[in-house]
């Protein structure tokens, strides 16, 4: 799934190909996709003639502002990505909603699981009471709100293991499972770890972890482990540079021991037994 780095990489990408773009029409190819409005007229009618004037991104969500107000919200899930084209090109196997764009442009919405969901946000409503999960996010990790006494206090009391505490959206939102192992190894801290058993040396340091490989990560253009790309077809570079993630009996680029990997929560955990332990 995208996380933070990707989803920001996506968010930079739309800023440069797609503001000050009028909406000329659209193509809904999979129903689903849309989550509000659920019926396709109302949504192509909602946004035709609109022009995109920003993009945000919220956690893992992106968040267009249109001419009227309007919020056009998007959440890429597991596999959702958006390709920068022109009406001529063969539409690519899996695109699931096409918008076109003035000067024969069009940016389409591909997505191989589906799970991807796109909203539209009528001016004047509460972007939370329609896209309901906004409402469940954490501190921005890249925000000033993001602080190590913040996180210190959110490690108090909480007995989970740390990679299954960095993993939950309400905490830190954006942090997913590569950067989540990433930041543990950064700050030498044993993804089995408990939260509420850091001492505030070791959080100090944990937040440092959490935004290098952040702004890293962003500035690699993400990570390709599987089919990401950004809105021109350019795959992340970050892969090459992972320290544990996804090099499970690989040696350690600090240590040389093998990085070992676990199952937390569901998840892969990828860390070094050494210079985590």
């Amino acid at each position: 799934m995208p996380e933070l780095p990707e989803v920001e990489t996506v968010r930079r990408g739309l800023m440069q190909i797609s503001v000050n773009q009028r909406f000329t029409g659209a193509e809904i190819l999979l129903r689903k996709t849309l989550a509000y409005p659920t019926d396709p007229d109302h949504f192509l009618g909602a946004i035709q003639g609109l022009v995109i004037q920003d993009w945000q991104r919220r956690g893992k969500y992106l968040l267009g502002k249109l001419s009227d107000g309007s919020i056009l919200g998007i959440h890429l899930r597991m596999t959702g990505k958006f390709l920068w084209t022109t009406p001529d090109v063969p539409v690519q196997k899996h695109t699931r909603l096409r918008f076109f764009l003035e000067g024969d442009r069009e940016l389409r919405f591909v997505d191989l699981r589906t799970f991807g969901q796109i909203w539209w946000v009528p001016a004047g409503t509460i972007v939370e009471s329609v896209i309901t999960g906004l409402t469940r996010l954490g501190v921005e990790p890249l925000s000033p709100d993001f602080t190590a006494d913040v996180l210190a206090t959110c490690c108090e009391k909480r007995q989970r293991p740390m990679k299954t505490f960095l993993l939950d959206q309400s905490i830190v939102t954006g942090l997913g499972n590569i950067y989540a192992d990433e930041a543990l190894f950064k700050s030498g801290i044993h993804p089995t770890r408990k939260a509420s058993s850091l001492k505030m040396s070791e959080i100090e340091k944990l937040h440092k972890a959490i935004v290098e490989v952040l702004e890293t990560s962003i500035a690699q253009g993400g990570t390709t482990f599987s089919d990401f790309v950004s809105t021109t077809g350019t795959n992340g570079n970050y892969g090459g540079m992972a320290l544990t993630y996804g090099r499970t009996g690989e040696p350690c680029r600090v240590c040389s021991h093998p990085i070992e990997r676990i199952k937390l929560g569901g998840r892969s955990t990828h860390f070094c037994p050494q210079c985590q332990g």
